[in-house]
């Protein structure tokens, strides 16, 4: 099926080297830091948000160790280090190494992958096996230490969630078979599922050979022509093309139990409690946030999941049902909720924080106009319909995708508007006066 495609070169690189590229591609990593307000900042690609435990530990060690404490959640779930002194050297990246976290130096940067955090958990297939081989694979592609930072695989198990989130290179579910997507194409190429991940990196290596004119770092940018002609190469030796727009609206896993049919008694209803789902106010943990969440995964299924929504998921088993007035409950999934709930984590639906979103703002960020987060605090009212995300300048960093209320700072006061997709309703500007403010974006929400 996949003959006709450029086989991946060994890398050479494992231990270091350049992108050709680098000088122009900003993004931090572990190796190459970003200089912020508030110190240094490390960005640690986490492929599909999963960690174990005792790479949990090592997060935390390193934050404690050479930054601020705190750990930081992205919108593609990875995580931020900041406060780092500019002058900790390799420090960080030689207990992250330790650690499994950095296991090429050259790919550090490349292995931006996003996977559907309910994967295997609600019913839907996992994608685990994807994950692990595409990871590989572009650690052993000598051509895939020039993707940029900015490039975004994406594994999503059939649910639509991942999908929505505008990668360059996703591979779909659907049955025994994948269907693999170059950007934002409505029409996706079958192949077997066993194909998929070595499809996605051979994607990724000829978009950086249709890009070497432009320089574009994703697929969205290169030139029209340039991405029909590779749309084009790609579909020729992938598979059947099948026609399926891309979801426009990324849904986050609902904070609270997650649930599955019990596979051990298959001829009833009967449901049980495969993990459970909390999400974090602006993606900011405190170290004794992230203790009890790496506690509660230690005691149950030694994994976190960190969401693109910056959320986490834990693995269980947590256990049959609970009570018949709550079906969906296990008695240590309950006990695992209060206790996260009462260390200030997102458990439910009814938490004003849920759908409320910031970039790093001011004092951290010299190009905010604003201390975003400390405004977005002051706002929190009843939950609203639509998610809602603050930014303290036009870059909008971090921002979310699909449908929100986008609240940016302007020299002219605090622009609110409704962003659906690439549309936007017209804009509302508030001048100065908080509670005018919190009423506007509570109206918008709603």
């Amino acid at each position: 099926m996949l003959a006709a495609m450029p086989d991946s070169a060994p890398s050479p690189l494992s231990a270091g080297g350049t992108s050709p590229r680098d000088g122009g591609d900003a993004c931090p990593g572990t190796l190459r830091l970003h200089r912020a307000d508030d110190g240094a900042l490390a960005r640690v690609r986490i492929p599909g948000g999963v960690l174990s435990a005792d790479r949990a530990d090592a997060l935390l060690a390193v934050a404690g160790r050479f930054g601020d404490g705190e750990l930081h959640l992205t919108s593609r779930g990875n995580v931020q280090l900041r406060g780092l002194d500019a002058e900790c050297g390799g420090g960080p990246a030689e207990l992250l190494g330790a650690a499994g976290l950095l296991p090429s130096a050259a790919h550090e940067r490349a292995r931006n992958i996003v996977a559907s955090p309910l994967a295997g958990l609600d019913g839907s297939p996992p994608v685990g096996g994807w994950l692990s081989e595409l990871d590989s694979l572009v650690c052993g592609s000598a051509a895939a230490a020039a993707l940029s930072g900015r490039f975004l695989f994406a594994l999503d198990s059939g649910r639509g969630d991942v999908d929505a989130l505008g990668a360059d290179v996703t591979l779909i579910g659907e049955g025994g078979d994948c269907l693999l997507r170059v950007g934002a194409a409505d029409e996706v190429f079958r192949l077997p599922s066993a194909d998929g991940p070595r499809a996605a990196l051979l994607t990724a290596e000829l978009f950086l050979r249709a890009a070497r004119d432009s320089g574009a770092w994703r697929v969205k940018d290169l030139p029209d022509d340039v991405r029909t002609a590779l749309v084009r190469t790609v579909g020729a030796t992938a598979g059947p093309v099948v026609h399926r727009p891309r979801p426009r609206t990324a849904k986050a896993p609902a904070p609270g139990p997650v649930t599955a049919p019990d596979s051990s008694t298959p001829a009833t209803t009967t449901v049980t409690v495969t993990a459970i789902s909390v999400g974090v106010p602006l993606g900011r943990l405190a170290p004794a946030q992230w203790r009890l969440l790496t506690e509660t995964a230690r005691r149950y299924g030694n994994e976190l999941r960190l969401t693109p929504w910056r959320g986490i998921v834990i693995p269980g088993p947590f256990g049959p049902p609970g009570p018949s007035t709550q079906p969906a409950q296990s008695g240590r999934a309950a006990e695992a909720l209060d206790a996260l709930a009462a260390a200030g984590l997102i458990t439910g639906p009814d938490s004003p924080w849920t759908g409320v979103g910031a970039c790093i703002g001011h004092p951290g960020c010299a190009k905010s106009l604003s201390d975003v987060r400390a405004e977005a605090g002051a706002a929190v009212g009843p939950v609203g319909r639509l998610p809602v995300y603050w930014s303290g300048c036009e870059r909008r960093c971090g921002h979310p995708h699909g449908e929100w209320i986008d609240v940016v700072v302007t020299p002219e006061g605090h622009r609110i508007s409704h962003v659906r997709g690439e549309h936007r309703d017209p804009r509302t500007v508030v001048r100065n006066d908080p509670a005018a403010l919190a009423s506007a974006v509570s109206g918008a929400r709603a």
